[in-house]
């Protein structure tokens, strides 16, 4: 399993449970499109399952599994996979410029999908993913570059000062971990607060506050994980919360749980 770094490790609530997996980085002249590229591979014996829980940071992703491609919109609660038998997914997580162009009404697509007409698509990225003579990070690679080439011809990059270069610019300060108001991006973005919440509805799909509070719920479930002794009360301070209370309801209300409760089936090897 590679998951790659902090960054892309942070949205997997329980990653002793995931199946083989890795994360692939995009060309150069896709980094105005792309965060990554994703490929989950799977095997299991019957009566075997793999429950995946994710609280992803809200972001729009194509997905080419088995006989379909799939548009997946932004999510704005935990979501979970159930996987059985045999089966890989390749997916590209969009950044909010390529996301819109790629996906119309993304506001609409919130916690859903949409099946894409797209079978040559799925035909080359099917015919690398079941290539047996080529080595497993070949076939990786080979999947990745047909979803790269079917996304180039249809996202170009943002001209600069554009609507879509400022939706990436924002996706980026959303994932500073620093950034725990809507006030703080206004100074960094060099746009009004009215606009970037403008930027956000569009381009995302969610509310600056709804993305904000998201991350900093990411950072909680990590830093709960990796750190046993971490005093509640002192993350809710360091995440922005005025109080232990408030942040508890929060991690609550996403996570169906408390914090101390995710602590300690983690803790518990879950």
């Amino acid at each position: 399993m590679n998951l790659g770094d902090d960054r892309q490790r942070r949205g997997v609530l329980y990653p002793r449970h995931l199946p083989e997996f890795h994360r692939l980085t995009p060309p150069d002249d896709l980094a105005h499109a792309l965060g990554w590229f994703w490929i989950s591979e799977w095997d299991l014996p019957d009566g075997r399952r793999s429950v995946q829980q994710i609280l992803p940071f809200p972001a729009c992703n194509i997905v080419v599994e088995g006989e379909a491609v799939t548009a997946v919109g932004p999510p704005t609660r935990r979501s979970e996979r159930v996987l059985t038998g045999r089966g890989w997914a390749v997916g590209a997580l969009l950044r909010p410029a390529a996301a819109h162009l790629l996906i119309p009404d993304i506001p609409a697509l919130a916690d859903a999908t949409r099946p894409l007409d797209e079978p040559a698509l799925q035909r080359r990225v099917a015919s690398a993913m079941s290539d047996s003579a080529a080595e497993p990070a070949a076939r990786r690679s080979a999947a990745a570059a047909a979803l790269a080439e079917w996304i180039r011809a249809r996202a170009p990059r943002p001209a600069q000062g554009s609507e879509g270069a400022l939706a990436n610019d924002l996706a980026t300060e959303l994932a500073d971990p620093s950034v725990t108001r809507i006030s703080d991006l206004e100074p960094r973005l060099h746009a009004s607060t009215r606009t970037l919440q403008r930027i956000a509805a569009r381009f995302f799909g969610l509310s600056l506050h709804s993305m904000i509070r998201r991350r900093r719920l990411q950072e909680a479930a990590e830093r709960l994980r990796e750190d046993p002794q971490l005093a509640i009360a002192r993350l809710a301070t360091e995440l922005g919360y005025a109080d232990h209370a408030h942040f508890t309801s929060d991690f609550k209300a996403l996570l169906g749980m408390t914090p101390s409760a995710y602590r300690e089936r983690t803790e518990h090897g879950e």
